[in-house]
């Protein structure tokens, strides 16, 4: 792996945290460099950082506050 890769892994807990769960990910980006963005797809994927992600999560919060104001009426 090269050292560029190795620090953006490094500066990221997230990255870091993920490949370590994950150790194909070190043969992966150790022979093809060209990965590191499928890398990070997949690492926003597992920890349910996509955009999509947080929407519903946006939406499910907004869900429970209504079903808090209906308890309180």
């Amino acid at each position: 792996m090269t050292i560029d890769l190795q620090i953006k892994i490094n500066s990221d807990y997230r990255l870091k945290s993920f490949i370590r769960e994950n150790p194909i990910w070190y043969k992966r980006l150790n022979r093809t460099r060209e990965s590191f963005p499928y890398f990070v797809e997949e690492m926003k994927k597992n920890y349910k950082l996509t955009t999509e992600d947080k929407i519903n999560k946006t939406i499910d919060n907004i869900s429970m506050l209504q079903g808090f104001l209906d308890v309180l009426k």
